[in-house]
């Protein structure tokens, strides 16, 4: 609701707007209101880039952990985006649908740690039911990224809720 108080900024008022929306394609709802804080927007994407690029996990357990959280805090934009990322790293549409009615048992034992972990994480903002099953799955780093995907995926999605942003048609 509130984003139709926001005017959003249009990329001919911000260069580094105008060619992030060039790189992927299309507008960029969020970037469009990210870019009243210029600076934000430029370490958001550069911290987006660290978090989500190559890494130790696997695409698809980062887009499980992505999608886990979205779903947690019913994020219409993270979601819609995060979907297509999704399907684009193996994940089906049953898996999908397992995931955001919490029928985690079809996943990996892993997938599974991860998956509980990032759910308890953004429910609670602590993990402490989740944390040993992460523990006996994944090395240091590995944890340490599937942290840091959780909390972005927290943070983007109190973003957009926050500010009522939709998904781009």
């Amino acid at each position: 609701a509130m984003a139709t108080a926001i005017k959003p900024v249009e990329p001919a008022e911000n260069a580094l707007l105008a060619e992030l929306e060039r790189k992927i394609g299309h507008a960029s709802n969020m970037y469009r209101l990210l870019a009243h804080r210029p600076q934000a927007l430029e370490h958001f994407v550069a911290f987006y880039k660290a978090v989500m690029g190559q890494g130790t996990l696997d695409p698809r357990v980062k887009e499980l952990i992505y999608l886990t959280a979205s779903f947690a805090n019913e994020c219409p934009y993270c979601t819609g985006a995060h979907l297509r990322l999704a399907q684009r790293a193996g994940i089906t549409e049953e898996e999908i649908r397992a995931l955001k009615t919490l029928q985690d048992h079809g996943f990996t034992e892993p997938e599974r740690a991860a998956i509980q972990y990032a759910r308890e994480l953004t429910q609670t903002a602590a993990a402490d039911d989740t944390s040993d099953a992460l523990m006996e799955h994944f090395n240091n780093e590995q944890i340490v990224e599937i942290t840091l995907i959780a909390a972005l995926a927290n943070f983007t999605n109190r973003f957009n809720n926050g500010l009522g942003i939709q998904p781009e048609e």
